[in-house]
């Protein structure tokens, strides 16, 4: 049945967001092209359309929880990552446009037409299926420690269609080394980074991710410092590591680089202007 709701009124109703996102505007857009089943073009061409009562129900509902903080990748189910649309879940992080910069980073200093990269901490498998996607002759690795993760990792590579891809199950180099799988021509992560008791935990949508994919000990350098540390032993002479971190990481990340030896150190900002990526190369001829 429809109902007095029009399609620009819904609309209307992000101005609750002002509050609660950074994006108000884009999010009530995704919420209620998920709902209406519609591309956000028909929004702006049809704005006077009335909405059908249960959709503006199931849209109200929606947008009280995104009031609430709950990420709108959760409440729709996926989210876009380099062109990709990817199936998300509680138990992984949602990829974030920052992240994208490791992708660019990666594609820019491996330039070999076969290359081998290893994605520890896959999540939903973002980082290693946008590479995958651009450079069907590389193999790619993704692993996570989460059952789940990789469970949706392997979903994500099957509904992308990706065939240049495997998903294994590994506390970063754990099985790495167990298989002897490697070297590698190239190591990327986005590892947890945050510290323990960091008010940013209380804040928007991370307060809906797990702790695990975010928190590090040692003021969230841990596992940075073991990834770098152990990475050598399985990158290739002129292999590339490439790490995300936070924006007041940079000097840190490249210290540590520098003390285990890498070479070519540097650090790349993300859109926002700000320290995201660092970079180092092993040793070698």
């Amino acid at each position: 049945m429809t109902g007095n709701a029009t399609i620009s009124s819904l609309l209307a109703e992000g101005d609750r967001l002002q509050a609660a996102s950074d994006t108000p505007r884009l999010d009530v857009e995704i919420l209620l092209c998920h709902v209406l089943d519609r591309p956000r073009s028909y929004l702006y061409t049809w704005p006077e359309n009335l909405v059908e009562v249960d959709q503006e129900k199931t849209f109200r509902d929606l947008l009280a929880r995104r009031v609430a903080g709950e990420p709108v990748a959760h409440l729709v189910g996926y989210r876009e990552f380099w062109s990709l649309s990817l199936k998300v879940a509680p138990h992984t992080l949602v990829p974030r446009p920052e992240t994208e910069l490791l992708v660019e980073e990666t594609l820019k200093r491996v330039t070999l037409n076969s290359a081998t990269v290893l994605d520890l901490g896959t999540g939903t498998g973002a980082i290693a299926l946008a590479l995958a996607s651009e450079r069907p002759a590389w193999q790619l690795m993704a692993v996570d420690r989460v059952d789940r993760a990789v469970a949706l990792a392997r979903e994500n590579r099957q509904a992308c269609r990706v065939a240049n891809m495997q998903v294994l199950q590994s506390n970063w180099f754990e099985q790495i080394g167990r298989l002897a799988l490697g070297p590698f021509d190239a190591i990327v992560s986005n590892p947890p980074y945050i510290a323990a008791g960091d008010s940013h935990l209380q804040q928007g949508d991370v307060r809906f991710e797990p702790a695990s994919a975010l928190v590090s000990d040692d003021g969230g350098m841990a596992d940075i410092r073991l990834i770098a540390q152990q990475a050598r032993q399985y990158l290739k002479p002129r292999g590339w590591l490439l790490l995300e971190h936070g924006y007041q990481q940079g000097i840190a990340v490249r210290q540590l680089l520098q003390t285990f030896g890498y070479t070519e150190v540097q650090t790349c900002r993300d859109i926002t202007g700000q320290e995201r990526v660092t970079v180092g190369c092993r040793k070698g001829q």
